[in-house]
């Protein structure tokens, strides 16, 4: 993947698109045979775009603004097109090019499916969180399958902490936790307590650009508010 990374630091505002993104994940030797371990991939946001577009004839753009956007009434979250976030922003930071400057405005079109990126706020993230921890737009067997433990026993992980469909489940939690271009941010929902948590940070100068800083500040969080589902 270095020409990949040494592509996209080359030129932070370049727009990728999904024929790309896939050419190059296909490009690579499998990391192992499908079934047998785990691994976090972009591409599978990417080939899963496509697919729905395909099987909907519609555009991702608009299947977010229609399925999820407007039923959850998220007033403050739409997909731009391009890197522009409205103010107010939380400006971003990061280390990733060898110094110290801003990144808010980097283009993270090679992080999701074309019409995924969206730009949002703290509440709508919460509503979100809420929504996704409980199923809201999901059948009930599509909940289930969401979070079932398929992935446990694979890679890193067990019973206890595993991957689903696009969230992890730690410790009773339903979450995600992105990273990257100087942001860090961890959604979170606890069934058991209908709680819900949204945390985003930005990295210091001296700050690691490979560590999420958002999970030791909700880590904080839940040892005060829910010490029996504290995250190690």
């Amino acid at each position: 993947y270095n020409r990949f990374e040494d592509a996209i630091y080359a030129d932070v505002f370049r727009t990728w698109s999904p024929e790309e993104l896939i050419a190059i994940a296909f490009e690579q030797p499998l990391q192992f045979n499908p079934g047998t371990s785990w691994g976090y991939a972009h591409t599978n946001f990417v080939l899963l775009g496509l697919a729905l577009e395909r099987a909907t004839g519609q555009s991702f753009d608009r299947l977010m603004r229609d399925r999820i956007i407007h039923p959850l009434r998220l007033r403050n979250t739409a997909n731009p097109s391009t890197p522009a976030i409205p103010g107010p922003v939380l400006h971003a930071y990061t280390t990733e090019r060898g110094r110290y400057e801003e990144s808010t405005f980097w283009n993270p079109s090679w992080t999701l499916a074309r019409g995924a990126i969206m730009t949002s706020s703290l509440t709508d993230v919460l509503t979100s969180a809420r929504a996704i921890g409980t199923g809201a737009l999901l059948s009930p067997t599509a909940f289930k399958q969401m979070l079932a433990p398929d992935t446990a026993g694979l890679g890193p992980w067990d019973h206890q902490t595993y991957y689903g469909f696009g969230v992890v489940v730690k410790q009773g939690w339903i979450a995600q936790n992105p990273l990257f271009h100087g942001y860090a941010g961890v959604m979170a929902y606890l069934p058991e307590r209908e709680l819900s948590i949204a945390v985003f940070s930005t990295k210091t100068e001296q700050g690691n650009p490979d560590v999420n800083s958002s999970e030791s500040l909700f880590r904080r969080i839940t040892q005060i508010l829910t010490p029996d589902h504290t995250i190690d």
